[in-house]
């Protein structure tokens, strides 16, 4: 589908002049690197399609997009944030104590967190308890937590080659971290039963436990990568050991390099991961400030065409990079064109 052809009458929004009262006319976006290249490819056919400027999208993950997004309104703040996991509480706050108070939470698709190594590497079909056991600082060994002993994947399931463990994680900015850390490590740490060791070495208190669990050794065998999914890539071709933590899209546009991991003994795809089987997804959001709405030229006119069906529907460009589609798109819809912000209980 060329891009240049999602025109407004196709899309049936209709194109709003800039108004020239605006001091600034060009939508600003930053966050997540995951949601970067959709967020790329809706900004240049919005610049195409409508009489408003191409809006400035940069990365530097979910984070520091929600971190810029809450210092405050105004055309010297970013206008949206993306993110590919929920803002939270303390986020929000943050938000609110700068003045950011009405928040319009779009929920844009799903993605899935995918396990991939080079393509002349090993295979691996992997659970969430092989990572933990590999990743974890802390395991359980002979019932005591201990520091992490194991140097390659063998030691770790006898089913794999005898590899040396080297893989490359998002950093703690990102919001594939979180899933990441949430669905894989924590998974992993429960379904061995060693969770409760960690609950009772921590007294009970369930939080430090988690953290624990949860905490990546520092060794040199896991290594946070903080740019982007460009970068893990890098890393991996220069070590064919490696392995790397992306989501599905930048692994399908790259499989003339990357191979990749079951998980659960399902493959990612977007079949698998609109399905449920995939146990490693997530939904992906971007969150847009009211307060610049009918401010800040275009604002409003780019989430609608972000979310619209010729966009972010299964038949949809998006859908072609990577992105599972929303079930729920047309709620979605309704969500941004009433401009319904977080906790209107409507």
């Amino acid at each position: 589908m060329s891009l240049a052809k999602l025109t407004t009458s196709a899309l049936a929004i209709a194109a709003v002049s800039a108004t020239a009262a605006a001091a600034r006319d060009q939508v600003q976006v930053a966050g997540s690197s995951t949601v970067l290249p959709y967020a790329s490819i809706v900004a240049e056919a919005f610049g195409e399609n409508f009489d408003f400027p191409t809006p400035v999208v940069e990365s530097g993950g979910s984070s520091a997009g929600l971190k810029r997004f809450c210092e405050g309104v105004g055309e010297n703040t970013i206008d949206v944030a993306n993110a590919s996991r929920q803002i939270k509480e303390a986020e929000v706050a943050a938000c609110a104590e700068n003045g950011v108070t009405d928040i319009i939470e779009v929920r844009v698709g799903y993605d899935g967190i995918v396990f991939a190594s080079d393509i002349n590497g090993e295979t691996f079909e992997f659970t969430p308890v092989d990572w933990y056991k590999a990743l974890s600082a802390k395991v359980v060994v002979d019932g005591e937590v201990t520091e992490n002993p194991y140097t390659t994947w063998d030691q770790v399931n006898p089913d794999f080659p005898a590899q040396p463990i080297q893989a490359f994680v998002p950093g703690t900015k990102h919001g594939t971290r979180e899933v990441f850390e949430d669905k894989v490590i924590l998974a992993g740490c429960e379904e061995t039963g060693d969770f409760e060791a960690f609950l009772e070495a921590a007294d009970g208190d369930k939080k430090a436990a988690e953290k624990e669990c949860i905490s990546l050794r520092t060794d040199g065998k896991s290594v946070d990568i903080d740019g982007d999914y460009t970068e893990t890539l890098a890393r991996i071709e220069s070590n064919q050991d490696g392995i790397g933590v992306f989501g599905l899209a930048f692994y399908e546009n790259n499989t003339d390099k990357l191979q990749v991991a079951t998980m659960g003994g399902v493959e990612p795809t977007t079949e698998s991961i609109a399905s449920g089987d995939y146990p490693v997804s997530r939904p992906l959001f971007f969150y847009v400030k009211k307060a610049h709405i009918g401010v800040i030229p275009g604002l409003k006119e780019y989430a609608e065409f972000f979310v619209a069906d010729e966009v972010a529907g299964p038949d949809g460009p998006l859908a072609e990079y990577g992105l599972v589609s929303d079930p729920e798109l047309a709620d979605t819809q309704s969500v941004v064109a009433d401009e319904t912000v977080m906790g209107s209980g409507s």
